[in-house]
């Protein structure tokens, strides 16, 4: 058996991630949250459809840096609460990436958490409220920051999910993240095996955000995908460009830095033209393996990572 040299504590499991054998799956307690169903309307978006910073097209003018998190739940992710202390610290760290673009610092916001149990649906996942995506989002725009809604589907189908926020990813500062690890087939329980996409789905997903950017004049959208092995998405050449959507391949391996950059090796050899380079920081699995790796150690991966993201 392969050495398992992490533990994520993602979507209320646990699951060995730095191989591609998975642990055993041990529910933890559901995140708290504090969101109050009367959140006010989040203020409105940049003027005149931009980006929160300016213009409409995101590369190579802005290196995204984001936090991802999820209310009440610390272990995944600084974004849990403190919503405006996070987003100083966020801004503070995104100046240390710059080098020579615009930082444009992002916050992840995990809307669609796969689950251990069942649900009523029997589809292992659960669903933020539009309160909780109202109150992030405007924290956001507090910070002229982008938002983006990370999906973890479980046993759902991911279009119809990304869909059910469509209110949402119309607004031009909204993108989508989604984790295919937590994606699994009928029978398969989140944490207990590992997830999987296509190409050809991750390609229809850019399709529909396409869609949405052209039909509401809408800036460039961020769409990003997290992949920790290279089985987690199989035919990726069939992911095409689809104007107006940036899609970004966030590389999640976790463990000491040597482990992180074979890792990266894998799986940013020959990505498809229109996959731009992203990276994950695990601010507790990665640094019981040795120091965190800094922001010039992270800029001097080839490819540049464009969006580096801290969970």
């Amino acid at each position: 058996m392969r050495k398992v040299c992490g533990v994520v504590a993602v979507a209320l499991l646990s699951l060995a991630a730095c191989s591609d054998v998975p642990g055993p799956a041990s529910p933890a307690p559901a995140p708290t949250t504090t969101i109050s169903p009367s959140s006010p309307t989040p203020p409105p978006p940049p003027a005149d459809g931009d980006l929160p910073r300016g213009g409409r097209t995101i590369f190579p003018k802005y290196q995204l840096v984001g936090y991802v998190g999820l209310p009440g739940s610390p272990a995944l992710g600084p974004l849990d609460k403190n919503l405006d202390a996070k987003a100083a610290k966020l801004e503070k760290l995104s100046q240390a990436y710059a080098a020579g673009r615009t930082p444009q610092p992002v916050m992840e916001l995990i809307a669609v958490v796969a689950k251990g149990s069942r649900g009523k649906d029997g589809l292992y996942r659960g669903r933020l409220p539009d309160a909780a995506i109202e109150e992030y989002l405007t924290v956001a725009r507090k910070h002229r920051m982008l938002l983006l809604l990370d999906i973890q589907p479980g046993r759902a189908k991911i279009l119809p999910e990304v869909k059910r926020l469509e209110r949402w990813l119309k607004e031009p500062d909204v993108g989508l993240a989604f984790d295919p690890e937590w994606a699994v087939g009928p029978g398969q329980v989140p944490g207990r095996v590992f997830g999987h996409t296509t190409g050809v789905e991750l390609d229809s997903i850019a399709s529909y955000l396409s869609g949405l950017v052209q039909a509401n004049d809408l800036p460039e959208k961020a769409f990003v995908f997290h992949q920790l092995s290279p089985r987690i998405v199989s035919n990726e050449q069939a992911l095409k460009k689809h104007p107006g959507v940036v899609t970004i391949k966030s590389v999640d391996g976790i463990g000491a830095r040597v482990d992180k950059l074979k890792t990266w090796a894998k799986l940013t050899t020959n990505p498809p033209a229109a996959v731009h380079a992203g990276f994950k920081l695990f601010y507790t699995e990665d640094a019981r393996q040795g120091p965190l790796m800094t922001p010039a150690q992270v800029l001097a991966l080839k490819p540049r990572p464009e969006f580096v993201v801290y969970e």
